[in-house]
């Protein structure tokens, strides 16, 4: 298929990337001791670009996320963040959103989404000011004050995205954000992750099990064959999309990649 959506060229995906171009992975292999977790995994991904990363479960989606972080390092190969290729330059390049929100209970909404900029060095005050200005546009006003546990679990990864922008980095990496969420809701946050990445523009590298979410908040997916995980196939999400999180999944070009992306993950299981 064509770059209207579908799988990608090689030339397309070439992880050749000048210096502050984005995420370059070149060649990275990554190993538990005797386990091989990543085979020679080659990936680009351009500034503002956003890559959805799916898989078998355990494949090494996750592994992947945090050695691009600077989390891990790797066995073999290179990752670069804006030209940058050591673990400490990596890590302090990127926000890292696990799938669990990991809210303070002690501490408010409000409070929460500041600790990124009080561990910045902020003044509480000044915080808590730049934190609360956002907090209508993520859908939070009026629970400022509200402890982690009385909000729901879509209005809790709200409070989680806004504190991991905040924080200011260039790239953000989600690990399964939406995997506790009901369908539902997680439908929802969909379609507001997509509008807030819309107004604030990163580049961002998504872990998740859920094809059609890879394919509906991403540029282009990756789908990992099983461990040790290698990239079995690239596709692009179908383009112009529907405003609509319901019109996009449901348009007939969005459904022939998604099957497609299907077919590579029966295939890299086998």
């Amino acid at each position: 298929m064509n770059a209207e959506g579908g799988r990608i060229s090689a030339v397309e995906t070439a992880p050749s990337l000048p210096d502050g171009a984005g995420i370059a992975v070149r060649g990275v292999e990554h190993a538990y001791g005797e386990l091989r977790t990543i085979e020679r995994i080659d990936l680009a991904v351009e500034p503002h670009g956003v890559v959805g990363l799916v898989g078998p479960s355990g494949c090494g989606k996750s592994t992947l996320l945090e050695l691009i972080c600077g989390l891990r390092d790797p066995l073999a190969g290179a990752i670069e963040i804006s030209g940058v290729g050591d673990s400490p330059g990596r890590l302090a390049r990127c926000a890292y959103m696990p799938q669990r929100d990991l809210l303070l209970p002690w501490y408010s909404a409000l409070d929460n989404a500041a600790l990124a900029l009080r561990n910045q060095g902020a003044r509480k005050g000044r915080a808590r000011e730049r934190a609360a200005a956002l907090f209508e546009r993520f859908g939070l006003a009026g629970f400022e004050a509200t402890a982690p546990a009385e909000l729901s679990g879509g209005m809790r990864q709200r409070v989680a995205f806004l504190r991991t922008l905040l924080a200011g980095k260039p790239v953000l990496a989600l690990d399964e954000p939406f995997a506790a969420l009901d369908a539902i809701t997680r439908a929802e946050m969909q379609g507001w992750l997509a509008a807030a990445l819309r107004a604030d523009p990163r580049t961002v590298v998504l872990v998740t099990h859920d094809v059609e979410e890879a394919l509906y908040l991403s540029d282009r997916v990756a789908v990992l064959s099983a461990r040790p995980a290698r990239i079995v196939a690239e596709l692009r999400a179908p383009e112009p999309r529907a405003p609509d999180r319901d019109g996009a999944v449901t348009d007939p070009d969005f459904v022939a990649v998604r099957e497609e992306a299907m077919r590579a993950l029966r295939e890299g299981m086998r």
